[in-house]
């Protein structure tokens, strides 16, 4: 075949990818799904348009080439400081995880399947990752909570590495007979090699851009792709199946520094990555053979669905013992375990290992990591936000301008309530306590546009300004309202001169003065030990509005609800009018209603209204 097919070819698959990007932001689901159903009709076994085998050895080099993107891509996007509180649970699912999720693939493959226990082992240790090309883009869709999120995200890039290591070992152990010492030193030396090279890396990068002004975006760009090649490369060299980890490890040492070009980093890994996500899927998809999936018959389909409704539930519970992870969480995480394109590329290179060396098993190995692939992908894809809508674990994304006393103990509240939180402060000081507590901060200038952008202001549900310079929060709210269009009753912003009150009401900014607010409560308390009880409540429980959705309690009055014992419905707001809620009163669709309650009381009585 000549240049100008493969020419041809890169043009069709990229034409591919912008159909599919289409189709993912019409129906909101990951365009992984649409990536694998394309390069399947437009494969031999389809339209015959892409035959990935006319690539020979070069088809090894473009799969080891897009993965090492992907991975580090995956790993710049997390950063350690900003997520300790996670960390133990996120290194829990890819040790224990990954070990669980082995041992459990392998069993049910091995009792399913006429497969020798050695390649039950290999289709284990190849399905113990979840894929990041998959699950980053689905949670950033879904927009679930921040902690889960990045739970899911850290997995599938570390475990990936880890999956890729033991898939090895095994492919190995089946080649070479390793045993004993043998088998300890050769996954001992792959993580080792992964690690040291991984951090190098990231040490060598943080210097080179950091060396001067005479370092553009464009060069950063330049030297960091060169320097994810080379440690791949060199790791490859030193142990083979160690670049992973390596580029893994790269990824995070860099996405956890405070490094100039950041940034742009992240802008261009993103848009090569998706380039390479296109290329990569469709043609591992296009070398999917029917008779490889078919041949395994209603004992394939099986073992997909036991991964998904044991294996993985197994795993994460297991994994997530003594976190504080609630149980609809854990919930969400075990569904979310979609496979990607590491176990799909690798087990088509151990596939045609085997078939060099006269093992049989390796057209089985192909077609059930494809069948496992393609079931995952599309259940994850097709109802992730269903799920996520089903168990709470979507909430509100709220921007606060300004990290002090005042914005602190508001975004503690705010995250106590399983809330998504930004702050943005221009001390690097505040931003630091903040992250040290498990909350996102962005350190920067609050009217600057850019600087609202990265803090996610776009996708904000609230912006609450709370410096205590009001021309800050007047052109932060002003910001939010004209430039990004949240509407009014979207922005709350606090006033610290009373005599700027009416500025702010002039705009349509909801807002309140802190002297005023003080006045009146402390006046209430005077006297009236009600309200300084309420107050007392505010501080340990929550006090509530909630929406009346749920139509098991529409047309129930207040008194037939079986709610906690430590709440209170307070009044209800109803078509502009409000109602003190005594036991006789009927609630109906789309009410109003404030509820009071100690501890998680509050939440349950929303849980039981609005569903």
């Amino acid at each position: 075949m000549n240049s100008i097919y493969f020419l041809g070819l890169a043009v069709f698959v990229l034409s591919m990818s912008i159909v599919a990007q289409s189709l993912s932001r019409r129906f909101n689901v990951p365009i992984i799904l649409f990536l694998l159903l394309q390069g399947i009709l437009a494969g031999p076994e389809g339209l015959a348009i892409i035959n990935p085998m006319l690539f020979g050895d070069g088809l090894t080099a473009i799969v080891s080439f897009s993965v090492a993107i992907i991975v580090f891509d995956g790993g710049l996007h997390i950063d350690l400081k900003s997520i300790r509180t996670i960390q133990k649970t996120a290194l829990k699912l890819t040790t224990i995880g990954v070990l669980i999720t082995f041992i459990g693939a392998t069993a049910v493959t091995y009792a399913l399947l006429d497969l020798p226990i050695e390649l039950a082992a290999l289709f284990g240790a190849l399905v113990a990752a979840t894929g990041p090309t998959v699950i980053t883009p689905l949670v950033r869709q879904i927009h679930v909570s921040h902690k889960i999120s990045k739970i899911l995200e850290i997995e599938g890039v570390l475990n990936d590495a880890a999956s890729v290591i033991l898939a090895a070992f095994m492919f190995e152990w089946i080649v070479s007979q390793l045993s004993g010492l043998e088998a300890v030193a050769f996954i001992l030396q792959r993580l080792i090699i992964g690690l040291i090279i991984g951090v190098i890396s990231g040490e060598i990068l943080k210097r080179a851009l950091s060396s001067g002004s005479l370092v553009t975006d464009q060069t950063a760009r330049l030297v960091t792709l060169t320097l994810v090649l080379a440690a791949y490369v060199t790791s490859e060299l030193l142990g083979n199946e160690s670049g992973i980890l390596a580029v893994a490890v790269f990824g995070i040492v860099v996405g956890t520094s405070n490094i100039p070009h950041k940034q742009a980093l992240k802008e261009f890994k993103s848009d090569l990555v998706l380039i390479m996500l296109s290329l990569i899927f469709i043609l591992l998809a296009a070398m999917l053979r029917f008779r490889d999936v078919l041949n395994l018959g209603w004992n394939g389909i099986l073992i997909v669905l036991l991964l998904i409704v044991l294996v993985r539930p197994a795993a994460v519970f297991i994994s997530t013992l003594n976190s504080r992870l609630k149980i609809n969480e854990k919930m969400f995480i075990s569904f979310i375990g979609p496979r990607g394109v590491v176990p799909a590329s690798i087990a088509t290179y151990f596939a045609l290992r085997l078939d060099e060396l006269n093992i049989e098993g390796g057209e089985v190995l192909v077609g059930l990591v494809f069948l496992t692939v393609i079931i995952t992908v599309i259940m994850t894809g097709t109802l992730g936000r269903r799920v996520a809508n089903v168990l709470g674990v979507i909430p509100m994304e709220i921007l606060i301008i300004g990290g002090g006393e005042v914005g602190k103990i508001l975004a503690e509240r705010f995250e106590k309530r399983g809330e998504n939180v930004v702050v943005v402060d221009n001390s690097n000081d505040r931003c630091n306590r903040l992250l040290k507590q498990g909350i996102r901060a962005v350190h920067g200038d609050a009217e600057d546009i850019n600087v609202l952008k990265t803090a996610g202001i776009e996708k904000a549900k609230y912006v609450v300004a709370t410096t205590d310079q009001d021309n800050t929060n007047l052109l932060v709210s002003q910001i939010a309202k004209s430039k990004f269009g949240l509407k009014e009753e979207q922005i709350v912003a606090r006033v610290n001169s009373m005599e700027n009150l009416h500025a702010f009401w002039d705009l349509g900014i909801r807002s309140m003065s802190p002297q005023m607010t003080t006045a009146l409560v402390l006046d209430n308390m005077v006297g009236k030990s009600s309200m300084f009880s309420l107050c007392e409540v505010g501080e340990e429980g929550e006090i509530l509005e909630v929406r009346v959705t749920n139509s098991k309690v529409i047309g129930k009055a207040i008194k037939e609800l079986s709610l906690p014992v430590n709440s209170l419905l307070l009044m209800i707001r109803r078509n502009d009018k409000s109602h003190i809620a005594n036991g006789n009163f009927v609630l109906e669709y789309d009410d109003l209603v404030t509820v009071i309650g100690e501890d998680d009381a509050a939440k349950e009585v929303a849980d039981i209204l609005h569903r």
